[in-house]
């Protein structure tokens, strides 16, 4: 069975899930944090409470979800080795708990046909048990090898530019380690694209790839450095667009360029290739 535009508006079931304090340790550790980050990476440094870094939103308490359905399992058949992460915004509404019971739900809004691919569009809420929102998702897909139903193709065109010729407000290149997906899957995602040199061979690709998911969290980290001081509760959202691929070991550079007051544009890039683009970020 291909894919079913009919299922755009259908939401999954209002699950819970929770984490703990050692979840968001180990996702610092998972996107590069360490020694220079003792906020993040330790609960018992003397005089430092610990944060969460506002990217963990994406993968908080996936290993602990109630039983139900989720938007996904609504959108079709597709192989899985054909689909990688398009896109991925974050609104935060308040800095996320070091540990927590929440409530969760997603749901299917849209449904955009490429031709020779799809991108389905996904957005999810989370909240407290007592239902004060926390923070709330948008997520895209490309599935590769699913276009072609006569769809919508959905918005296009450039968004979120760096000024042309000018120079960064900042600058910051962390390296990734060979090993650094082995690291980020134990926070939840365990797709062998990112692992398995046959999978990844399945999807086109030459070796395992490192997660999208990981490359944005090591420039959640950086911006947070370089716009908050960072401080998590400066934080409020962050947004951008998949454009390349990155393998284990690569360094990313992230750049930002303040564009008013709380809000700047940023990239991420490999060298000369830039695989994160479209950069939204908003903070106090």
């Amino acid at each position: 069975m291909p894919l079913n535009p009919d299922a755009v508006g259908s939401a999954g079931d209002l699950r819970t899930t929770h984490w703990t304090s050692k979840d968001a340790l180990l996702y610092a550790v998972g996107i590069g944090a360490g020694q220079n980050d003792l906020a993040f990476c330790t609960e018992n440094s003397i005089g430092i409470p610990q944060q969460v870094y506002p990217t963990f939103a994406v993968v908080a308490g996936v290993d602990n979800m109630s039983g139900g359905s989720r938007g996904m399992e609504k959108i079709g058949a597709f192989n899985p080795a054909m689909l990688v992460h398009g896109s991925q915004a974050i609104t935060l509404h308040r800095p996320i708990p070091v540990a927590a019971e929440v409530t969760t739900q997603d749901k299917v809004v849209a449904m955009y046909d490429k031709g020779k691919a799809a991108v389905v569009v996904f957005e999810n809420e989370v909240k407290t048990l007592a239902g004060e929102p926390l923070w709330s998702t948008r997520t895209a897909v490309f599935i590769r090898g699913e276009g072609g139903w006569g769809g919508d193709r959905g918005p296009s065109g450039a968004q979120n530019e760096p000024p042309a010729g000018t120079a960064p407000d900042h600058e910051t290149t962390y390296p990734t380690s060979v090993d650094q997906a082995f690291v980020y899957r134990l926070s939840g995602d365990r797709n062998p694209l990112h692992t398995d040199p046959q999978f990844a061979a399945m999807g086109g690709f030459d070796r395992p790839i490192l997660h999208g998911l990981c490359t944005y969290g090591f420039t959640g980290r950086a911006l947070l450095g370089q716009l908050c001081d960072d401080d998590a509760s400066r934080f409020h959202h962050i947004e951008g667009r998949f454009s390349s691929p990155v393998m284990p070991g690569e360094s990313l550079t992230i750049r930002s360029w303040v564009t008013a007051p709380g809000e700047a544009v940023f990239t991420t890039s490999v060298g000369d290739r830039v695989v994160i683009d479209q950069g939204l970020v908003r903070f106090s």
